[in-house]
């Protein structure tokens, strides 16, 4: 399994010299399977970019992806109007979310629509599957796909993607239920291989923050040494929070976690 970020900023994309070393797209998280199977987690900014990546690769041959939403925020979302496959004929997305296929496509027609965007969702070439994850385990090719929900306004889910022993759990946009760990994703993410964690705010910034549906460096590191996960990347990157201010956060984390770090775009793992 090998994953890629392409996106790991929060809430909005952000540039400058502040935000070189972790970038400043919005969520996007590629996966692919030992056998070139490709899963999208999410649809930030960051996905222009793997659109063009996975079109220049292409030449004439068919491409089959499926796209993960975790939930419908314009952060998790702005960027599906600029993903060049979903204008190629040659290529088949499947679109799979927390939401009925009605819904899916309700939000995706007012995301590219009206006065919004000059093409309307339904007119783009890619074929189109729509289908809604529930509690049950979906099998993407070779890998298996589980959701879990999360705790955030108007909710999210969290995503555990396996194939063989390798598993990566995605767990964004969520925070503590009534201040305590979130046991249920303390159970979902155990002894996940990579997890990858909400760190909007430092726990400072979390207490005048309380339901934001956004979390802390310090309760990603709690949920990991309760999940038993073999390595904490630290993802839903604030805005407002340069470079440096990530390295601080990771330095801290990295004390009650050995193995944390922040996701930064570019960042390869293979596991």
């Amino acid at each position: 399994m090998d994953i890629e970020f392409w996106g790991v900023r929060g809430t909005a994309p952000v540039s400058g010299r502040e935000y070189l070393k972790y970038g400043g797209r919005t969520p996007c998280v590629s996966v692919v399977s030992s056998k070139g199977e490709v899963i999208i987690i999410d649809a930030g900014t960051g996905i222009k970019r793997l659109g063009e990546r996975l079109m220049a690769g292409q030449a004439a041959a068919e491409l089959h992806l499926h796209l993960l939403l975790t939930h419908f925020h314009l952060d998790h979302l702005i960027g599906l109007p600029f993903f060049l496959p979903l204008y190629s004929a040659r290529v088949t997305i499947t679109f799979i979310s927390p939401l009925s296929p009605l819904e899916t496509e309700k939000h995706f027609s007012g995301l590219m629509g009206g006065r919004y965007f000059p093409v309307a969702f339904k007119e783009t070439a890619s074929a189109k599957v729509l289908k809604r994850i529930g509690d049950e385990t979906m099998a993407v090719g070779s890998f298996t796909v589980r959701s879990s929900p999360l705790h955030h306004p108007q909710g999210s889910v969290a995503y555990r993607v396996e194939e063989g022993e390798s598993s990566l759990v995605m767990a964004t946009d969520t925070e503590p239920p009534d201040g305590q760990t979130d046991e249920r994703l303390a159970s979902f993410a155990s002894r996940a291989g990579v997890f990858v964690y909400d760190a909007t705010f430092t726990p400072d910034e979390y207490l005048r923050r309380q339901g934001w549906g956004h979390s802390t460096w310090l309760e990603g590191t709690r949920l990991a040494r309760q999940a038993k996960v073999g390595r904490l990347i630290l993802s839903h990157l604030n805005p407002d929070h340069s470079d440096r201010q990530v390295d601080e956060m990771v330095s801290l984390a990295r004390r009650e976690f050995r193995r944390a770090s922040a996701g930064r775009e570019g960042l390869r793992l293979k596991i």
